[in-house]
């Protein structure tokens, strides 16, 4: 890649050329900062855009949320260069909680994924080792969903 730099507008423009559906919240954009939400199917090659194409180099979260209804998973990918981070949000339904792992992209998304599969159970296709990072293999609950048992029993 090109050592180019960018300001928000314009990767809020290149994301938009390439994935038209994306939402993005112009409320909360910042002179460095860009919040927007990804439909599950595309958020792979979006992030793929984000690295290859404008110089994200680091994935410094991955999270998520439990609403009840459905999950989402959150993603702040920064680029050191351009001194931008994106968040990402992406909904997941609550009998389908699936959405592919960013590790290929980024090694650092290995242990945040893993930590989401652990409390929540959201399933990080593609991750090359998807398994518990903080409670014991045969746990049977994800303490971070809103439908666990107290105690976890």
């Amino acid at each position: 890649m090109e050592n180019i730099t960018y300001s928000v507008e314009q990767v809020k423009d290149k994301v938009a050329k390439a994935f038209p559906a994306v939402v993005f919240d112009d409320a909360r954009m910042e002179t460095r900062r860009l919040y927007m939400t990804a439909d599950r199917s595309v958020l792979f090659e979006l992030c793929k855009l984000l690295k290859d194409g404008l110089g994200f180099d680091h994935c410094s979260l991955v999270s998520g949320v439990d609403y009840c209804d459905k999950f989402q998973t959150v993603y702040h990918i920064t680029s050191y260069t351009n001194n931008i981070t994106v968040e990402i949000v992406v909904d997941l339904p609550h009998d389908e909680p699936e959405v592919d792992s960013v590790t290929p992209l980024w090694g650092g998304a290995n242990w945040h994924e893993r930590e989401t599969f652990d409390m929540f159970g959201i399933i990080f296709k593609g991750h090359p080792d998807l398994r518990r990072l903080l409670l014991p293999e045969d746990y049977k609950f994800f303490p971070m969903r809103k439908d666990c048992p107290e105690g976890g029993r």
